[in-house]
């Protein structure tokens, strides 16, 4: 039997499907979210008061800070810069708690939670992340929030490995 180049031969097919793809999909050379060395997470719990939150914020140079319940378990974020302006025009008090400013995290059957761990590769990761603006990174069971990556973070991989 003869192949065409339209036509693939089974071994050719399963070559290909044996190793990763060159170009772009081969930029992070198997390489999992624990390789790049982030930072422990920085969180709220729900019950911070708006003035500390924004002050912690801008301490670490933060624009989105992840909030916790009280069993540690992530409901959602606060937008920083959003959060301040606010302040600024009266719209929110100092002593009010973040927990009424969260952007809630969306959890539904058609938007399914998806786990990111330290294992997890970054090709994956950059997939994720191609449509939200930070992942939390968590155990595997989801009990503890071990950091946050962005887009920024695999950019500055990228560029360190050369």
């Amino acid at each position: 039997m003869s192949t065409t180049a339209a036509e693939p031969s089974q071994s050719t097919a399963a070559a290909s499907l044996a190793y990763p793809p060159f170009g772009d999909g081969d930029k992070y050379r198997g390489a999992v979210v624990e390789d790049l060395q982030l930072p422990p997470a920085f969180a709220l719990p729900q019950d911070e008061a708006i003035s500390r939150a924004i002050e912690l914020a801008y301490e670490r140079d933060f624009s989105h800070i992840p909030v916790l319940d009280r069993h540690r378990k992530p409901l959602g974020y606060i937008d920083v810069a959003g959060l301040k302006k606010k302040w600024e025009a009266g719209e929110a008090s100092p002593d009010e708690k973040v927990s009424k400013y969260i952007i809630k995290f969306i959890r539904s059957s058609s938007h399914p939670y998806t786990v990111i761990t330290p294992s997890t590769p970054l090709a994956e990761l950059e997939q994720f992340l191609q449509d939200k603006i930070f992942a939390l990174v968590t155990d595997a069971g989801r009990k503890f929030v071990l950091a946050v990556v962005t887009r920024q973070d695999l950019v500055n991989f990228v560029q360190r490995r050369g």
